[in-house]
This record gives structure tokens, C-alpha cells and sequence, in this order.
């Protein structure tokens, strides 16, 4: 069995704040999206959506944009497509995949939730951090996401 590699003081201070963001931090941000009937993933769908051109993503894409496996992402957007908010119909390319459209409503939902949950991150994450804090925490949290998926913002050439 080989040696535990166990954290040392500033690594146990970094993984400790961090498990304080998640468990605290993320369920306030996520309490703006519940007023709105939606959850933090629902809105991470949204976004994808919404920067893509014409609204529009093959599902696989999708799932890849909005972090999530193909089951979530097929989970999830039953509520989506239920409240009219996103549609799902047979591309048109090819004919073999599906692609998800941001409806207007949609569009008008992202539009009035957006610059609440920009309020919000500011208030619990940037307002107490500097410039160069900021660059720290996007280059930390940028490297431990190039480790989880393969975004283009992630990548090395990137930071």
C-alpha cells in the first residue's frame, strides 16, 4: 500500500474554504434561480443555449456546454421543455440527432434571472476579492477544470 498523501496546512486551509463555498455559498446563489422555479443546472442550460448561435445546440453539445452528462441533461430538460421555456426537435442537418432551442420564453426568463444571479456572485465572491485575487482564483479554478472536462476555456493556452 503506498503512503497517504496526507494535506498539509495551506492545502487543508484551501480544501476547508472551498467546502464552505460549496456547501454555503452555492445554495444562496441557487436560492435566486428558486424564485424563478429553477435550479442552478437549468440555468447552467440556459446559458448554453443562449451563447450559442440561433439559440439552438445538438443535445450532445449541450450537455458538454452546461457540464452535465447526456441522462442529466435528458432529466433535466423535462422541466424546460414542460414550462415552454426550451424545444427539442429533430435536427434538421442530419435528421439522426436532436437539437434544443431557447424559446422566447426562455430567452425572456434568462433576460430577468441573469443580471440577479450577476448580483448575486458579486456579492459572494467578487466583492471580496481584488483584481489580483480574481486572477488567482480563475487560474486555480481554471487548471482544476481543465482536469474535469475539456472546454476551450480550460485549456492550457488559455491562462
Amino acid at each position: 500500500m503506498t503512503d497517504v498523501r496526507w494535506l498539509d496546512e495551506t492545502q487543508q486551509q484551501a480544501w476547508q474554504a472551498l467546502l464552505v463555498f460549496v456547501n454555503r455559498g452555492l445554495p444562496e446563489i441557487e436560492r435566486t434561480f428558486k424564485e424563478h422555479d429553477l435550479l442552478a443546472v437549468h440555468y447552467g442550460i440556459l446559458v448554453a443555449l443562449s451563447s450559442a448561435p440561433d439559440d439552438t445546440l445538438r443535445l450532445s453539445e449541450l450537455a458538454d456546454a452546461a457540464n452535465l452528462s447526456q441522462s442529466r441533461l435528458t432529466h433535466r430538460m423535462r422541466t424546460l421543455i414542460d414550462r415552454g421555456i426550451v424545444e427539442v426537435a429533430t435536427s434538421p442537418v442530419d435528421g439522426r440527432g436532436k437539437n434544443a432551442t431557447l424559446t422566447k420564453k426562455g430567452r425572456r426568463l434568462l433576460e430577468k434571472v441573469a443580471p440577479l444571479h450577476a448580483e448575486e456572485v458579486q456579492r459572494l465572491v467578487f466583492d471580496h476579492l481584488s483584481s489580483k485575487d480574481t486572477e488567482h482564483l480563475a487560474t486555480a479554478l481554471s487548471k482544476l477544470a481543465a482536469t474535469l472536462c475539456d472546454h476551450d476555456a480550460f485549456l492550457p493556452s488559455r491562462r
